[in-house]
């Protein structure tokens, strides 16, 4: 059997690159995250959690299960970024505390309501992209590839 302590290190070397510019852009850069925002960095959390301790208890069952068990969280994070991109382009309705339901209040305690509960960061308005893509649809690209690399290499290590 092949080692998959490589596809290991390759997979926790770019979650916590990921992480680590998310938290940069959040500490350094001025961006504030959303509710969504926070909740797509947890899969990321799971996958540094579940690679280190794969690479720090090798035995090659456990190794190997690790990559198909990052796979899944992987897939899953696409799925939180693909939600996202959706609640950004209102194809999909967001969280109530953080996305615009679009309603006007009809009086002053009806208005003081709203403001309350609502965020000061806004689930599905974009606050940055590059080449047109949202952090949401990056967030997306980098989880489907990291799930498509996980699976390939659980299956390249049987």
């Amino acid at each position: 059997m092949k080692s998959v302590r490589q596809p290991l290190i390759i997979i926790l070397v770019a979650a916590l690159a990921v992480i680590g510019a998310a938290l940069a852009s959040q500490y350094w850069g001025g961006l504030q995250p959303c509710e969504l925002c926070l909740m797509e960095r947890w899969p990321y959390y799971a996958a540094i959690a579940i690679a280190v301790l794969a690479l720090a208890f090798p035995a090659t069952g456990w190794s190997r299960a690790a990559l198909l068990l990052l796979a899944a969280v992987f897939v899953a994070s696409a799925g939180l970024g693909f939600y996202h991109v959706g609640v950004e382009y209102h194809w999909f309705r967001g969280p109530t505390a953080c996305t615009n339901n679009g309603g006007v209040p009809q009086t002053l305690e009806q208005l003081k309501q709203m403001l309350a509960h609502t965020q000061a960061v806004m689930c599905d308005q974009v606050q940055w992209s590059l080449g047109g893509i949202s952090l949401a649809g990056w967030n997306f690209i980098a989880s489907a590839l990291m799930a498509v690399f996980a699976f390939s290499a659980w299956r390249h290590h049987a």
